[in-house]
């Protein structure tokens, strides 16, 4: 998989269209996710792609949430992301809010992980830690079950993306907590920076 850009341009194209701090954590934590994945599963070499979707995967969701992966090529197009990347980026709206199937593992990471990353995230505020770190998947798998803790994310897309994976639930939790925890002060980091803004 060709890295057609760089970070820092895929970061500038991201930030020129999202300003909300929830959104840019969301972006980087599915970048750290999607980096820690791709190690995990035996693509380093394609580190950089995987992390590149993930922090451009909702790129065009804060201006245009009606155009969700619709908006997005036109807005890759900016720093020609090329083909694939576009591709891969869209793919995680599959049966949501648009038609371009999850092919590569990766695309079925970036799926799966995408919606659970948010229900890590609301899980992990509502500890005294705030904190990934002491998260256990039981704890997880409550708030799952529970419908209305964060009832925006959508747990059928998380099953659907285990089942697209052909892993099991509590092993998508398990991978996806380790990948947060992988990641999680230097997402913080990156925050500091944008509320320091």
């Amino acid at each position: 998989m060709m890295t057609p850009i760089t970070r820092q341009e895929a970061l500038s194209l991201l930030q020129k269209y999202n300003k909300e701090p929830f959104h840019l954590l969301h972006a980087y934590t599915v970048e750290g996710v999607m980096k820690w994945f791709s190690s995990f599963l035996g693509y380093e070499q394609d580190q950089e792609y995987w992390a590149l979707t993930g922090l451009l995967h909702d790129v065009d969701f804060e201006m245009y949430p009606e155009e969700h992966c619709k908006k997005a090529p036109q807005l890759l197009e900016e720093i020609h992301a090329g083909e694939e990347l576009t591709h891969s980026v869209c793919s995680h709206g599959y049966g949501l809010c648009c038609d371009i199937k999850p092919e590569h593992e990766m695309e079925k990471v970036l799926f799966a992980a995408d919606e659970l990353t948010g229900l890590i995230g609301a899980a992990v505020k509502m500890r005294p830690s705030k904190s990934v770190m002491d998260l256990e998947v039981s704890s997880l798998k409550k708030k799952f079950k529970d419908k209305k803790f964060a009832a925006g994310c959508s747990r059928d897309v998380i099953r659907q993306g285990a089942e697209l994976l052909g892993w099991e639930l509590d092993v998508l939790f398990e991978r996806t907590i380790e990948a947060m925890k992988s990641c999680e002060a230097d997402v913080n980091a990156q925050m500091e920076t944008v509320q320091g803004e």
